[in-house]
């Protein structure tokens, strides 16, 4: 016999009804039962973060919160950032400075900046490190990464162009971030 509830999920502003299975992730409500398919499933364990989405504004690691959990929650995706065809200054920003490649981490790291700025809507660098040290991506070394959420943090998605030297001051590549995760 199957433990299935019915419950009610709000993603990007739409309420929706679903009979969940308990054991069934927010990520697989997500992705199988709701359509919003921009939610990747990479680890399944928590680590790498292409899962995370924004529940009632914190970012969660969809594929460690159980459907039944959002029951009630304001569950914000990928899907939710552009406004129609135009896009949110954060995917544009990640677009002109080359922050993703195989595009497979994005929405994770997306929606993790979103977050990071609204919470904090001038993050100096070392607070944007610290927040996007927490998701992987294995091809852009992160420097790109950094700099599309400081230009966006800086009131200039375009920036003047893609990863190179720290401004922070160090003369390094944004390597950082990487090595806090053990390597891209």
């Amino acid at each position: 016999m199957t433990d299935v509830h019915l419950v009610a999920i709000s993603v990007n502003g739409t309420r929706h009804e679903v009979a969940v299975e308990a054991r069934r992730t927010l990520a697989d409500v997500l992705r199988h039962d709701l359509g919003y398919t921009g939610t990747h499933l990479g680890c399944e364990h928590g680590i790498c973060g292409a899962c995370t989405v924004l529940v009632d504004g914190e970012p969660t690691r969809a594929c460690l919160m159980f459907g039944v959990q959002a029951d009630d929650c304001e569950v914000e995706t990928v899907e939710g950032l552009a406004d129609g065809e135009e896009l949110h200054p954060l995917q544009q920003a990640f677009t002109d400075h080359h922050a993703l490649q195989c595009g497979f981490c994005t929405p994770g790291f997306l929606m993790l900046a979103a977050a990071l700025l609204r919470r904090t809507p001038d993050p100096s660098d070392e607070e944007i490190r610290e927040a996007m040290a927490s998701n992987l991506c294995r091809c852009t070394g992160y420097g790109s990464i950094l700099d599309a959420v400081r230009a966006v943090a800086r009131g200039n998605p375009a920036g003047g162009g893609g990863a190179g030297p720290d401004p922070g001051g160090n003369g390094r590549v944004n390597a950082d971030v990487a090595v806090e995760n053990g390597g891209s």
